[in-house]
């Protein structure tokens, strides 16, 4: 009868291992999957911003140059 109750609580613990080892698992994807989507977007804004820095340098040429051209004449 020990036997009997023995083996059931190992099969009980085994199960619940189980289970602890997918629920971990499935946490570690999410994270995972939540880490690359921030990398993605800090790339996307990263990228944003260099070209808006681009753009903010050539409409400051531009003017310069409009500035120039209108003190030479």
């Amino acid at each position: 009868m020990a036997k009997t109750a023995k083996s059931k609580a190992e099969k009980l613990f085994a199960a619940s291992e189980a289970n602890a080892d997918k629920a971990l698992k499935r946490k570690e994807k999410a994270r995972r999957e939540s880490a690359e989507k921030v990398s993605k977007l800090r790339a996307l804004r990263l990228a944003k911003e260099a070209e808006d820095k681009q753009a903010a340098a050539a409409v400051e040429a531009e003017k310069a140059a409009a500035k120039t051209a209108k003190t030479k004449k």
